[in-house]
């Protein structure tokens, strides 16, 4: 049977990650009448008069405002909104590009999607079938598929309970059971060390400052904002940046590539530490069952 291979898992942030904006202002947005600016107004506006958490709050105005304008919110309707999602440059085939890559030098790539936004509209991307998992908001609809309650809302410091559920193997949302039993960290199928964590933000500073302490990798893109991305590099909240352009042989290209041959390496001399250990817990077995047999 052939020897399993490591795992590195390459996580993500959706809005100005992959994408070049916000999921929601492509099309949603326009179709209420409104400017995405005047949309996140009010919504943050909610969130502060009502002490609300601002992922609710936008879940909550998605769905007032859609029914005060008399316009579905089934679930197709989200998932529909996905085909006018425009992505980075080179995002379609980065994971396939990062897969044949990782298996070159001799680990499985995986990848996870951790998002504030919905996951309804990220189902409608071509790219949603490239994700081992998507942690994203998502809505709980009634007998007639219509929105009708938040089923799970991701806020910024919420992202960072799914590093640990990728971490443990525990990727079921509903089995916080297993999530908080302590495991061996030798037991667990992804190491932090074989993490990478790519955003575009302050919103991503838990999960990136959390895999940058446990000796992971995160990266911030960016399209034009060159100051916030600065300012996660020099306050030492990422380990790198880079343009948001995912095609072959741009910078964040030739980092993410540099980052998997050091985990692999990395990867495959932790094997040998602990079969190393394993040889020698062997021998000494075997020593202290032969001196018994003696006596």
């Amino acid at each position: 049977m052939p020897e399993k291979l490591p795992v590195v898992a390459m996580m993500y942030d959706f809005d100005k990650t992959l994408s070049t904006k916000d999921m929601q202002e492509y099309s949603f947005i326009p179709k209420l009448g409104l400017t995405a600016q005047e949309f996140w107004e009010q919504s943050n506006a909610l969130a502060k008069r009502e002490k609300m958490d601002r992922i609710l709050a936008y879940m909550y105005m998605m769905v007032r405002m859609s029914q005060d304008k008399h316009q579905s919110i089934r679930r197709e309707d989200f998932v529909s909104l996905g085909r006018e999602i425009q992505l980075y440059p080179g995002v379609e085939d980065w994971f396939e590009r990062m897969n044949d890559f990782g298996l070159k030098h001799g680990v499985q790539v995986e990848h996870y999607l951790i998002s504030s936004g919905l996951k309804e509209i990220v189902e409608g991307c071509p790219i949603f079938g490239q994700f081992k998992q998507v942690y994203a908001s998502e809505f709980h609809y009634d007998e007639n598929g219509v929105a009708v309650w938040p089923k799970l809302a991701v806020n910024y410091t919420a992202k960072t309970q799914f590093l640990f559920r990728i971490n443990k193997g525990v990727l079921d949302i509903s089995n916080d059971l297993d999530l908080n039993r302590s495991i061996p960290d030798e037991l667990r199928p992804v190491p932090f060390r074989n993490m990478i964590y790519i955003g575009d933000g302050l919103t991503d500073v838990p999960c990136m400052k959390l895999v940058k302490l446990n000796r992971g990798q995160s990266l911030a893109v960016y399209k034009k904002d060159k100051e916030t991305v600065h300012s996660l590099l020099t306050d030492k909240r990422v380990d790198l940046i880079a343009p948001a352009d995912y095609r072959e042989g741009k910078k964040l290209d030739t980092l993410v590539k540099m980052i998997l041959e050091k985990m692999a390496l990395m990867s495959h001399l932790a094997a040998e530490h602990q079969k190393q250990k394993k040889q020698i817990r062997r021998a000494q077995d075997k020593k202290a069952g032969a001196g018994k047999k003696e006596t």
